[in-house]
């Protein structure tokens, strides 16, 4: 009964919500983003290749100072699958929801740290390879082959992203042949 009352608690005051909400958020926004966007742009589109497969792979100089806005939707894309649920995740804890942009900001900087020639400390590359984080080392293995190492926050979305991509660049290639 007593252990009952505390787990009720403990929902109840929304700790379980400061975990899971940005977690789910997290899992959802980095599957759709990977699956939706970033795979088909490798087979499809350019803008993200020019962005961060490029010889210069700075954001900064390619949309900035190339003063080519339209590179601002690869981003935009690439958030959006985080954003698109934030109206529903507010309703079921506003602070996790805050937590879990935070977190992916967070993630999105620091997976970019590797350029400085980063190198993550060993307690904390343990912990990303037990919850399956994507480091700034690995990260920028998908900076130098645009095939591999996919899923911005999550590890384990490569081997499923590496086969969305062959399907997708053999679907490419079966539409040119048809349209000679």
């Amino acid at each position: 009964m007593a252990i009952q009352m505390f787990d009720a608690a403990i929902f109840d005051s929304g700790l379980i919500k400061l975990i899971y909400v940005p977690v789910l958020m997290l899992l959802i926004g980095d599957l759709l983003s990977t699956f939706l966007y970033h795979v088909p742009e490798h087979a499809f589109g350019k803008f993200h290749s020019a962005v961060h497969h490029s010889a210069n792979r700075s954001f900064l100089h390619y949309a900035v100072l190339n003063k080519n806005p339209l590179v601002l939707l690869d981003g935009i894309a690439g958030a959006l699958p985080y954003i698109i649920f934030v109206p529903w995740f507010w309703q079921i804890s506003a602070i996790g929801t805050i937590i879990g942009l935070i977190l992916g900001e967070l993630h999105v900087v620091w997976r970019h740290v590797s350029i400085l020639k980063w190198k993550t400390p060993a307690p904390i590359l343990s912990l990303c390879k037990v919850f399956f984080i994507t480091t700034p080392e690995k990260h920028w293995i998908h900076h130098e082959d645009a095939r591999i190492a996919f899923g911005d926050i999550f590890t384990f979305f490569d081997q499923p992203a590496q086969a969305w991509l062959g399907f997708l660049l053999a679907l490419k290639r079966r539409w040119k042949t048809s349209q000679n």
